[in-house]
């Protein structure tokens, strides 16, 4: 059924009426005129925007103006008067074109923009605009669309949309304050394959996707099953899409990969991998290619690099690191100053422009790392073998050689090739314990370079730099990749000491490689690709000042220094049950950091200029950053900016995609980890969301999150405030909000899902009162509350789900899981 945005513009044209025989594609091809619509701040801008809906949906036909007076039901003088003048209006602007029968028509192209779509909801979607950036925008400006007028779109496809309201300014709840708009046709697929299990019957099968925003099987013919089994996780190729004219999702297709079976680890990260679109093996060519370097450092290789394989050099890395990309180096110089060397792996000396390695790690962009196992963007040839710094050999590297003073200044920096040898590996724990019982291998190095990080880590908060520390979660595994516990991540000094001589070489590349600069022609800026990261918007960062009061938080957002009082508001929650999940949302409040050649800063660190330069081996933006950095010093001239600014785009794109399937990971073994437990096994928890299907709990000895269903608070009938983020029962009063301390026990886990339910067992909540102040925020007001598909304010404990895959579980798509931080 048509929603009733349709059914209210839809129009059967009149007797004698005229028509355009054009196809509604026709036209389409063109740049798109993207004529900003009218927010609906008065009447006649709302008035104005129904006529532009009714001339939309109805692109097929032409209206007199008769026609339209007639459909509006408009009797009065005044009102035909606007109206005609409202027509004029959008005749003007472009949106209507006038007919030669002096009838009218919406022209194909306004108000036509190109999207993606991001399918949160059975009943409806979201298309997100294109931005000039590449980077998402503003949530507001997203365009609601009706799961019947995708027009055939699933997930992830690219679209043209077509607005036809805009009440984002309109009084009532702010499920309704949005852009509607419809399909108007798909672009480009998004998906040519997906993951799921299959069901096999004897004269077909079905393949349920692991995917939340697929919400219908696919329909496989028997003789496209691949040789797979009931109960197997495969990859299939999609032939058959869902017709546009149709409101059901239905997909056919055939199967080309057989996983494994479904619940067995290495099948489930395969599927994970291949459910996000990232590879599984490289290419016979791209590995045949890796085997034929030599592996032997050769005379001439040398010939041009600074030796610095005499000097004290070591790695710090994770335990089980097996690609180590940086080391450092120490001595001490005659004047009393310190020469301390970053040197970076120099990937860029054996992956070279136009060849198939080259080609294979601009692809994949990035290394991705799931629980498991690590997915290297390059062949383990050079990514384990010749690049890593690994101790006791001669390697090859690009530095970044700094004189410090005793307080951490900046007296002298080198760039340049060099050659190293490195002295002992240290793990992040070995390393640690040295400085803790201040006894150890090069005890002299690591204590010097702690001070001066201490020292280094101080300027930069002292320069505005921000403080968020999120916690990350590890995974004991067994031999079979079955999780025994799960704990946080704890960072210590050695983690922060490699951070901030990493920080330190990556701002000054940046700021190296733009000082080269004024040596150019004209002045003409440097190509360079900064990681940047820009400053919140203010209307999100007033939100979540607004949901930290309400939680006894201060943040003061028209502090002149920003990052002064975010700092302050972090040290206020740390230690609080609800710290780690503000500190989630904080970080959600703030842009998201990407790639670009634009030089814009970056916000979270406090650098005016700052770049990726020290992990070259599982990030392509580093290598990028090698190859500008040796053609200036070369003498070269400014680079392409458009090439550069493409692989930028798609750097960060690779880089979303594998933090993505990283979440996923982590989620799959915390579902896992959790589905072992003791049948009725309690545990403490804080309530980290609230929405109008439950509330979520994340469990507080092992940050494993899970979700207690309204339907299950059987005590009272609750309903969904959303404006003050909570839910309320109606005869006790009892309020659950967020940061509540609550005592669960697990009800079930759904591993195909990556989701679990919890039962309550017990809580510390609230009664309310007539006007309660005790009200809190929820963490998912804006991603869950807001996009939950509920056009009403509330929403009650009594609802039942209509669809054939659960809502609810569908609605968690946007939940917090851990990850790797990315600066």
């Amino acid at each position: 059924m048509r929603n009733e945005k349709q059914k209210k513009y839809s129009a059967k044209p009149a007797s004698g009426q005229s028509h355009t025989t054009r196809p509604r594609e026709k036209g389409l091809e063109k740049a798109a005129k993207t004529k900003p619509i009218q927010q609906a701040d008065s009447f006649l801008d709302e008035l104005k925007n129904d006529l532009m809906a009714f001339f939309q949906i109805n692109d097929e036909q032409s209206f007199t103006q008769e026609q339209v007076l007639d459909h509006f039901g408009t009797g009065d003088r005044r009102m035909k008067l606007i109206i005609h003048g409202l027509i004029g209006e959008l005749t003007d602007e472009g949106t209507l074109v006038r007919q030669s029968d002096g009838s009218y028509r919406a022209d194909a192209n306004a108000n036509l923009i190109e999207g993606v779509v991001d399918h949160v909801n059975s009943r409806f979607a979201f298309v997100i605009p294109d931005t000039a950036t590449g980077v998402r925008g503003d949530r507001d400006d997203d365009v609601w669309v009706s799961t019947d007028d995708l027009a055939g779109a699933v997930d992830g496809d690219r679209v043209r949309v077509v607005r036809f309201t805009d009440s984002r300014n309109a009084p009532g709840g702010r499920s309704r304050r949005r852009i509607e708009g419809k399909v108007a046709n798909v672009i480009e697929r998004g998906r040519t394959e997906l993951v799921g299990r299959i069901e096999v019957w004897p004269t077909y099968g079905f393949v349920v996707p692991d995917s939340k925003k697929i919400y219908e099987d696919i329909f496989i013919p028997k003789e496209k099953l691949g040789g797979a089994n009931d109960g197997e996780k495969v990859i299939v190729r999609l032939t058959k899409y869902p017709a546009p004219n149709s409101s059901k999702q239905q997909f056919e297709g055939e199967v080309v990969t057989v996983l494994g079976l479904a619940g067995q680890n290495n099948t489930e990260m395969h599927a994970i991998l291949a459910e996000f679109g990232l590879p599984i093996h490289f290419p016979t060519d791209v590995e045949q290619e890796a085997e034929a370097i030599p592996t032997e450092i050769q005379a001439k290789d040398l010939a041009k690099r600074r030796d610095m394989r005499e000097v004290t050099t070591f790695t710090i890395d994770p335990v089980d690191a097996k690609d180590f990309d940086d080391a450092l180096s120490v001595q001490v110089l005659d004047n009393g100053n310190y020469e301390i060397g970053v040197h970076i792996a120099d990937v860029t000396h054996y992956v070279l422009p136009g060849s198939k390695l080259e080609a294979e790690a601009y692809k994949r962009a990035t290394s991705v790392y799931l629980v498991d196992r690590v997915v290297p963007m390059l062949p383990e040839k050079l990514s384990n073998g010749l690049c890593s710094l690994r101790p006791n050999e001669d390697k090859l590297t690009f530095s970044a050689v700094f004189e410090l003073t005793h307080d951490a200044k900046i007296v002298n920096e080198w760039f340049g090739r060099t050659a190293i040898h490195s002295n002992r590996r240290f793990a992040y724990e070995e390393a640690q314990d040295i400085l803790n019982n201040n006894s150890g291998d090069y005890i002299e190095e690591l204590r010097l370079l702690n001070e001066l990080a201490y020292k280094l880590r101080d300027e930069r908060f002292k320069n505005g730099a921000i403080n968020f520390e999120t916690v990350e979660v590890r995974f004991r595994l067994d031999e079979n990749g079955v999780p025994l516990a799960v704990y946080p991540k704890i960072r210590q000094d050695t983690n922060k000491l490699i951070e901030e001589f990493m920080l330190l070489a990556n701002k000054r590349v940046a700021e190296f490689v733009h000082s080269l600069s004024k040596r150019n022609k004209g002045g003409e800026e440097n190509t360079m690709v900064y990681r940047v990261h820009e400053g919140p918007a203010e209307d999100k960062l007033r939100s979540f000042a607004d949901f930290a009061r309400k939680l006894g938080y201060k943040l003061n957002v028209d502090d002149e220094h920003l990052s002064s009082s975010m700092n302050r508001f972090m040290a206020s929650i740390e230690g609080k049950p609800e710290a780690n999940m503000l500190q989630q949302l904080a970080v959600r409040t703030m842009s998201k950091a990407r790639y670009t050649t634009e030089d814009l800063g970056h916000f979270g660190l406090a650098f005016r200029r700052y770049s990726h330069f020290t992990s070259p081996i599982r990030r392509y933006p580093d290598m990028m950053a090698h190859r500008l950095l040796q053609h200036y010093l070369d003498k070269g001239k400014p680079a392409d900016r458009e090439e550069y600014e493409e692989k930028s785009k798609h750097s960060s794109e690779r880089e979303r995609m594998a933090a993505e399937a990283e979440r996923a990971s982590i989620k799959y073994k915390q579902v896992e980890f959790m589905s072992r437990m003791a049948p009725g096994q309690h545990f403490e928890g804080v309530i980290s969301g609230v929405t109008e299907f439950g509330f979520f709990v994340e469990i507080t000895e092992n940050s494993c999150e899970g979700l207690v269903r309204m339907q299950d608070l059987t005590d009272d009938y609750y309903e969904f405030d959303k404006d003050n983020y909570r839910i309320a029962g109606q005869r006790h009063k009892k309020i659950y909000t967020f940061g509540d301390p609550v005592i669960v026990q697990l009800k079930e886990t759904n591993l195909a899902r990556r989701s679990m339910d919890f039962a309550l067992v017990g809580d510390k909540a609230e009664r309310s009162s007539t006007d309660s102040n005790l009200s809190r925020s929820g963490r998912r007001s804006e991603s869950q509350g807001a996009r939950s598909g509920s056009s009403k304010g509330t929403s009650s404990s009594r609802r039942t789900s209509s669809s054939k895959r659960n809502e609810g579980a569908a609605a968690k798509g946007e939940n917090r899981r851990g990850g790797r931080g990315r600066r």
